[in-house]
This record gives C-alpha cells, structure tokens and sequence, in this order.
C-alpha cells in the first residue's frame, strides 16, 4: 500500500473518532483517551509536513515528538491498570494478556518519538522516501533487508541513536507504525 496513504488513513482514523469515544469516560480511561487524542492531533498535524504538502517545521517536529514522549513508555503503560478497559474504552482485554508485548510498544514509542525529535534538523528526505528509495534504501525495511518495522518485534526496532542521524522521515514512519502495531493487537475496532 502506499505509504501516503497508509499514513493519512492512520491518522484520520486515530484523530477522527477520538472525540466520539471520550463519551462518558472518567479516570484513568479519560486520561489515557486524552493522551491518545493528544498524539493523534500531532500526528494530524506532522502528516502533511512528511508529504511535503506543508512547509517542513523542525520546531513543530520537536514539539510534537515532546508530546509524544511525554505519553510513552512507562507514562502510557500506568494508565492501563488491570481492568480499566469495558465501554468506553476501546482497550481489548490483550493488553493484560500480553502485557510484556504492550509494554515493549509502549518503549518503542518512546524510542521513536526521540529518534524523530533528535532528528528534527536533519530535514525530509525526497517525498517520504530515504536516499536510494524505500525508507532504508533499495529493497531495505525499517530495520534492513527482509526485515520491516511491523514484523520486528518491538525490542528489534531501531534505536533513538540511529533514528537521530537519518532524515525525520524515519523517526515518523518509526512512529506511525508502532502506533500501527499496537492499536491492530490491543485495541478494539471501530463499529
């Protein structure tokens, strides 16, 4: 699929049912609903940025990665006590089943998040794509040859060291794919 509109879709879907599913949530639901339609709404707001559709902002980037780090790790893993998911949560019950695997994601985000802040300065590489095509390079996923971001499991994914020195485009596709990969295992579909 296209890497543009992967993207876009990902963002409209994370952004635009955010306000709908805060309805009559309280707590630590409300609060953890909050953090994600805040990095939804940077997410919105880096799209058009990395498609070149928006004057590139290192600023707006840091900014945004700031937002997100601030709701990664162990500052996401906290709003998810056990049995905090039910109406209107859209938490599936995996999350505890598979905690590590959350927790792991969690990190990640963190990771990526950093990796594209530190990146900010180095710019946007062509459209979306690194030197050579692809986000990594002829025939090169996010982590190499025959490896993608998505299938690597979390621990696997690149470092904030080697995400800091390629163009931000990678430190937001690092993102948006660990988004990606957590919201497909642990969170429930929109009806």
């Amino acid at each position: 699929m296209n890497v543009r509109i992967w993207m876009t879709a990902l963002v409209a879907s994370s952004v635009g049912l955010a306000a709908l599913a805060h309805s009559g949530a309280t707590g630590v639901m409300k609060e953890r609903m909050d953090a994600m339609g805040e990095m939804g709404d940077e997410m919105k707001r880096l799209a058009p940025m990395m498609r070149g559709q928006t004057e590139y902002d290192p600023d707006v980037v840091r900014n945004a990665a700031d937002t997100m780090i601030g709701h990664a790790g162990a500052q996401m893993t906290e709003l998810f006590p056990e049995g905090s998911n039910g109406e209107p949560s859209e938490a599936l019950d995996t999350i505890w089943e598979d905690w590590e695997e959350f927790t792991a994601l969690a990190e990640a985000l963190r990771t990526s998040a950093e990796g594209m802040k530190l990146a900010a300065d180095n710019g946007l590489a062509g459209q979306g794509e690194m030197p050579g095509g692809g986000m990594m390079g002829s025939g090169q996923g996010m982590m190499g040859t025959g490896q993608t971001m998505m299938g690597a499991a979390p621990t696997q994914m690149m470092t904030t060291e080697m995400l800091a020195e390629m163009p931000v485009n990678a430190g937001f596709m690092a993102v948006t794919q660990t988004c990606s990969a957590c919201h497909q295992k642990f969170r429930a579909e929109d009806n």
